[in-house]
């Protein structure tokens, strides 16, 4: 079995390393904060002190990480230990500009699969993520099964640019069912009946997921996902879904819960 060493320990991360532990994979962790990966470790995984100790010795590295100023962090002190051979599996939603920066930096005889994921942490921890992968996946393949199933997306940087247009239908969606909910209470609407009318129509996932529960995807997160996509196209609309997700991440409690409390908070801040 390949040796990994998965860097990122939020809750995808460690949702999606268990599942890589519990499939036989030897596996070194690493987090900035080391204490996130008590489970894993208590499960059989080997803690590293540093980025780049974690991956001297692995066969595939594979980073989940919060941003583009994290991952070059990290790049910073992974690269000048990677071996030749050795894939490099980028997870995290940067967006191809950061894809293409980071393969750059790459030495000779490594290889990066950008291959960030649709689902939120339910579905990693049932090893049921939609992994859009771009880049020469084949030799990872293997390894990317037991977290979900994996589409080739075409060329390196193909799967960090379908994730933004993922992510920008579903963060859209999910502000736009916030202000559906707005103009109901408004009216004066029975909320359970607006919401069953929404869900039995064309925003039917998007209801689902702003309204979601024992999910997380950060309401800051979104901000990122949502900014990355503003400057790579000009999108009216969806610069002011990103006011929308600014506004309630401009709120400590929000800023990291999940984006179904920044559908409330926006139902709140527009009555």
């Amino acid at each position: 079995m390949e040796k990994i060493a998965f860097l990122g320990l939020g809750h995808m991360g460690a949702a999606m390393a268990r599942r890589l532990l519990d499939a036989g994979h030897p596996l070194t962790v690493w987090n900035r904060t080391a204490a996130k990966a008590e489970p894993l470790v208590a499960a059989g995984a080997t803690l590293a002190a540093s980025p780049g100790e974690a991956v001297r010795d692995a066969d595939v590295v594979i980073t989940m990480l919060a941003d583009p100023t994290a991952l070059f962090a990290v790049a910073d002190a992974v690269v000048p230990r990677l071996r030749p051979g050795t894939y490099w599996v980028e997870m995290s939603t940067v967006g191809p500009d950061v894809v293409k920066e980071l393969a750059a930096r790459l030495g000779e005889g490594v290889r990066l699969v950008d291959a960030p994921v649709a689902g939120s942490t339910d579905k990693a921890a049932a090893g049921q993520l939609g992994i859009l992968a771009g880049g020469d996946v084949a030799g990872v393949e293997r390894v990317l099964a037991p977290l979900g199933t994996v589409t080739r997306t075409g060329p390196s940087g193909s799967g960090a640019a379908l994730k933004l247009v993922v992510n920008t239908a579903v963060l859209g969606g999910v502000a736009l069912v916030a202000e559906a909910m707005v103009l109901a209470d408004a009216l004066g609407l029975d909320e359970d009946t607006v919401r069953s009318s929404l869900a039995g129509g064309p925003l039917g996932g998007a209801v689902g997921r702003a309204f979601a529960e024992d999910v997380h995807f950060g309401t800051s997160l979104a901000v990122k996902d949502v900014a990355l996509a503003t400057e790579t196209a000009r999108l009216p609309a969806m610069e002011a879904v990103l006011e929308h997700y600014q506004r309630a991440a401009a709120d400590p409690a929000v800023a990291g819960a999940d984006i179904a409390q920044a559908v409330e908070r926006i139902r709140r801040h527009s009555a």
